[in-house]
């Protein structure tokens, strides 16, 4: 099959790569030169694992190209994706101004039938906003070339996102139109070989799953985040709660990790625009308000009980930091925990020095030039005369460190673990105060700055 996918981000470049995979022929399009001339020449502007191998192969295979020409791209494609950003605005609502620019595009161009399919994450009613916006620019042209609008919303996981498109667990397609859906069950086929996993809705059911979907799952570590800090006050240990409560199957394990509060482009973008959609149509959801709360006061968490260790004037003090990404796997910052900690602990007077395996560079970009912040060339450097250590992204490579070189290493032997890396007792045998989220730390000797 022919297929255009405009825009080139985690979404657009995944999904581009993946069905040029099962052999389709895929160009991508994006308004961004210097984006595309990257991809052009091999490179991958993001990091996501996997993707760059696929992307490679494709490309030399000629099954999938890159191009800037919105005229090429329309008329290749007898599918059109459309997978641009939706950022939100001031009130936390989606911003449609990327996705009705590639409907433009397409109503422009296009000569003959195009299924034309959201795949960015838009509110309900989007699909008919691309479906009125192509009308008129087909009316413009006096064009009456016939096109369809369905909604594919994604379901990748940074870190994943490979992965979770060539072994889907689901497809949702939002349709109301027989030709669209047909069209769309023979793209997805290849995908669906060991059984059938697309589930065909209505086009508004089709949008909303996907916010569902999202603020499901923040809702899950928000209320693990707020149980965890009860835990600490009660003398409970959250992890041995998490795996009680995972263990019955009407809750499940998956995302019921306390930590440092959730980032990234989806979850917070996503639980906002819902609750401004919720507002809009004069049904708030409280519930999802709580939860943004919750995730907002948990980026604070750490910094808390490093104040509580060290005092709240941080000056003359030196942090190790290991983890910048908002999770493993990816090099996106947007929202990341570490962007809080690190400008509360520079705001106290503190010096930092940071360390993560992938998002150094958009690290960098995220925080610009700072005195006292530094980025170390791997974990064990960011070690050097820090006063203590604060993990803040749970990458493999901190798993199982050399706790004796840990304490030997840092002016005082203290670990402040956002993410529940360690056992406490592992911790205390070796030496090192401990402060966990929602577990017994180990005590420090003294209670005043040491």
């Amino acid at each position: 099959m022919k297929i255009t996918v405009i825009g080139t981000g985690y979404v657009g470049l995944v999904t581009g790569a993946c069905l040029s995979e099962m052999g389709n022929q895929v160009v991508c399009l994006d308004h961004d030169p210097a984006r595309i001339a990257t991809l052009q020449q091999g490179g991958i502007p993001i990091h996501e694992p996997g993707l760059e191998d696929v992307v490679r192969r494709n490309a030399q295979a000629g099954r999938l190209r890159f191009t800037t020409d919105g005229a090429d791209a329309v008329a290749h494609g007898g599918i059109l994706f459309i997978a641009v950003g939706t950022p939100p605005q001031e009130d936390g609502s989606a911003d449609l101004q990327q996705v009705l620019a590639a409907a433009q595009t397409i109503g422009e161009h296009m000569a003959g039938y195009k299924l034309i399919v959201n795949k960015s994450t838009v509110p309900v009613g989007t699909a008919q906003q691309v479906r009125r916006t192509v009308s008129l620019a087909l009316a413009a042209r006096g064009h009456g070339a016939d096109f369809s609008v369905v909604s594919n919303p994604e379901f990748l996981k940074e870190g994943s996102a490979v992965q979770d498109f060539m072994r889907p667990d689901r497809v949702i397609v939002g349709s109301d139109d027989e030709r669209a859906t047909a069209l769309m069950r023979t793209l997805y086929a290849p995908f669906m070989r060991n059984r059938e996993r697309l589930i065909e809705m209505d086009v508004p059911s089709a949008e909303f799953t996907k916010y569902a979907a999202n603020a499901m799952l923040a809702t899950r570590i928000s209320f693990m985040n707020e149980l965890a800090l009860l835990a600490e006050k009660l003398g409970a240990d959250i992890e041995s709660v998490r795996i009680g409560i995972g263990s019955d199957p009407r809750i499940g394990t998956h995302f019921l990790y306390a930590g440092a509060g959730y980032g990234g482009s989806c979850f917070p973008k996503d639980v906002r625009a819902l609750i401004q959609t919720a507002d809009d149509a004069g049904q708030p959801l409280q519930i999802l308000r709580a939860v943004q709360a919750v995730n907002q006061h948990q980026k604070q968490v750490l910094i808390d009980k490093i104040v509580a260790r060290f005092g709240p004037q941080l000056q003359g003090r030196r942090f190790a930091l290991w983890g910048l990404a908002f999770k493993p796997g990816t090099d996106d910052m947007r929202e990341a925990p570490s962007l809080a900690v690190i400008e509360q602990l520079l705001a106290r007077g503190a010096d930092v020095v940071a360390y993560d395996p992938q998002a150094m560079a958009q690290a960098r970009a995220a925080l610009g030039e700072r005195a006292r912040l530094r980025f170390a060339p791997h974990a064990n450097a960011a070690l050097q005369d820090a006063d203590a250590l604060v993990i803040v992204t749970e990458w493999k490579e901190f798993r199982s460190p050399d706790f004796a070189h840990l304490a030997a290493t840092l002016k005082h032997p203290v670990v402040f673990d956002g993410r529940n890396l360690f056992e406490p007792d592992t911790l205390r045998s070796a030496g090192l105060e401990y402060y966990p989220i929602g577990r017994a730390a180990v005590a420090p000797t003294c209670h005043h700055p040491c």
